[in-house]
């Protein structure tokens, strides 16, 4: 699967080597061009409320929070030691290296860095909103008795070892990500786990200084300090996607904060005679950088920068640009923005869409040699992700905790395998989804991988405005694509059919007939309410066609029975298309010429 992704790597995939910004490119200790194209393991070192689906606890400070009201802390902290040892394991990442990726994006929370003892008193914060402030200065109390982030032993420094050790045995890069910083590098509090909002650019301790940003320039002197030789980091994503840093929320409406804790960050990094590359986040969620650029940094500290974008629910046309030449999520803003100023840019995430949208973007970047982190490796009954774990209850119970560390392990995880090739596949490559022959039943939703207007045609087949929250998928179930699919309670069916069908819309299943000759073709459906039409072709040749009467009242499921044309024997491509819609369709049966020809 991952043979075309790794052909793109240039030597990449190679026994790692320190890697380096050369004008726009990174390039490794040997001069060759180097493109990260990666996988991020979002969800394990910090919890996101819907990897999980546990939405309406909002972060992983509220679904710790409630664990308190009804647990000791001790026995939250070893649920939490359990879980971290589960959810990404080497099995995981050898998962990854096999897809022929060659990097891992680690997001990080802070809180890992602190000994149990301090993490207790965070956990009274959490459980107090009163006692934020005393956390807040112990804080700072650690800090100066060189207290905080020292003992080499901490959680965090031990799972990041553990990845270093993983990746570093398949020649995967290791990129390390401040995903939830001190105080909380924005409002939402799901992606950072603020208790406070903004807090690190606002919470000052009783002697005037801003606590949470003192701890964090501490928190990445002591990651480099370890790690400053270690080739097998590809870089250091300093602080993910800051966001609402704006004058509405009583800050600088030109990101004036945070250039001034980049530049003490990058000090800070630089000072432990660190060189390895350094990812700068813009305001809103990463992407803009207004006084961010590398001509408004001090001129020591422009050196092996690289540029973020995050790209969700934006088009990938090469053409679609964005006024702001700061604001670089689109690509050709990302691409002007490397030229003009002779940087690397990396798309440090990019997910959560269909896969149409996967393999849209994955070829724009490509084309433009940008590499990319998708987000994210795994999620609970979800599609997007290159891993699903199935539904365990809730979080809050002794039993779905129990069947959450159960099911979130690799061996129990299902392998989304059509996001695997819409991201490692050439944009136009058209692979079978399942083994299908004739005779023999065709399920509508397994038509073949591949892109809209390659495997399948449906008329919302990407999200590509941030505004437009309606899913691709209309049913949210089985694949990723456009295609809407439901499940139903049908007996006769594999539980799935396809739904919300409009005129022109079709599938593609790619086929292996055993004899040639007609067949009985049987297809199970729901009419609509109005007549429906069917046509159904044999690589570019009608074989048959069915008019569907229209429901007399509720729709109900039946069977009809159709006899095609003569079909030769061989591989080949058969096609439905929706000339007028039915309602759902569940499968397609092919049986010998003389069978008998059932309707229900």
């Amino acid at each position: 699967m991952g043979i075309w992704l790794l052909s793109l790597f240039l030597g990449s995939a190679t026994a790692q080597q320190f890697l380096r910004a050369e004008g726009p490119d990174m390039v490794n200790a040997a001069g060759q061009k180097v493109v990260l194209r990666g996988v991020n393991v979002g969800g394990w070192l910090l919890q996101e409320s819907y990897i999980l689906g546990t939405d309406t606890l909002n972060s992983q400070g509220r679904i710790q929070a409630a664990l308190l009201r009804t647990m000791p802390a001790k026995k939250v902290e070893q649920f939490y030691r359990r879980y971290r040892s589960r959810f990404v394991s080497k099995a995981d990442i050898d998962f990854l290296a096999d897809q022929g990726f060659n990097c891992v994006r680690l997001p990080l929370h802070y809180d890992l860095f602190l000994t149990p003892k301090q993490r207790l008193i965070r956990f009274r914060a959490l459980q107090n909103p009163a006692a934020v402030t005393a956390y807040a200065d112990s804080l700072a109390a650690w800090n100066d008795r060189n207290q905080l982030f020292t003992n080499r032993n901490l959680e965090g420094y031990r799972h990041i070892d553990d990845v270093l050790r993983w990746c570093g045995a398949r020649g995967l890069y290791v990129v390390l990500d401040l995903h939830a910083a001190p105080g909380g590098q924005g409002t939402d509090r799901n992606i950072n786990d603020n208790m406070v909002p903004l807090d690190l650019w606002k919470r000052r301790d009783a002697r005037g200084r801003l606590v949470y940003q003192d701890a964090t320039v501490r928190l990445w002197q002591q990651l480099a300090a370890r790690y400053r030789t270690d080739a097998r980091v590809a870089m250091y994503d300093l602080i993910n996607e800051p966001h609402n840093l704006n004058a509405a929320h009583g800050l600088s409406n030109d990101n004036q904060e945070l250039r001034s804790l980049y530049v003490r960050l990058l000090q800070a990094v630089r000072g432990q005679q660190d060189n390895h590359l350094v990812l700068l986040e813009g305001n809103g969620y990463g992407n803009e950088y207004t006084n961010l650029t590398p001509d408004k940094l001090p001129a020591e500290l422009r050196p092996n920068l690289v540029y973020n974008a995050h790209r969700y629910w934006c088009s990938n046309s090469p053409d679609a640009s964005d006024p702001n030449p700061n604001q670089i999520n689109l690509i050709h803003n990302l691409a002007a923005f490397r030229d003009q100023h002779q940087v690397p840019v990396w798309v440090g995430e990019t997910g959560e869409n269909s896969n149409d949208w996967f393999a849209t973007a994955v070829q724009g970047l490509n084309n433009q040699n940008i590499g990319w982190c998708h987000w994210n490796l795994k999620r609970v009954d979800a599609a997007s992700g290159l891993l699903r774990a199935r539904p365990y209850g809730s979080i809050l119970t002794a039993a779905g905790r129990h069947k959450l560390l159960q099911q979130v392990q690799f061996r129990q995880c299902q392998i989304n395998k059509d996001v695997v090739a819409a991201l490692t596949r050439p944009a136009d490559a058209r692979t079978p989804f399942s083994t299908l022959g004739i005779p023999g039943t065709l399920h509508a939703v397994d038509y073949d991988m591949g892109r809209a207007g390659v495997a399948y045609q449906d008329s919302y087949a990407a999200r590509t405005d941030y505004r437009n929250t309606a899913p691709v998928n209309q049913g949210d179930a089985y694949r990723n694509d456009g295609v809407d699919i439901e499940r139903i309670p049908d007996q006769q069916s594999n539980g799935y059919a396809v739904s919300s069908l409009a005129p022109g819309e079709w599938l593609r299943y790619t086929v292996e007939v055993a004899t040639a000759g007609s067949y009985t073709l049987q297809v199970r459906l729901k009419p609509a309410t109005t007549p429906g039409r069917l046509t159904f072709r044999l690589n570019d040749a009608v074989i048959a066609t069915a008019v569907v009467p229209a429901a007399s009242g509720s729709p109900v499921w039946t069977t009809i029975a159709l006899t095609t044309s003569s079909i030769p024997a061989g591989q080949h491509t058969v096609q439905l298309v929706v000339e007028q819609p039915v309602e759902q369709i569940s499968w397609l049966r092919f049986l010998g010429g003389n069978s008998a020809a059932a309707v229900e």
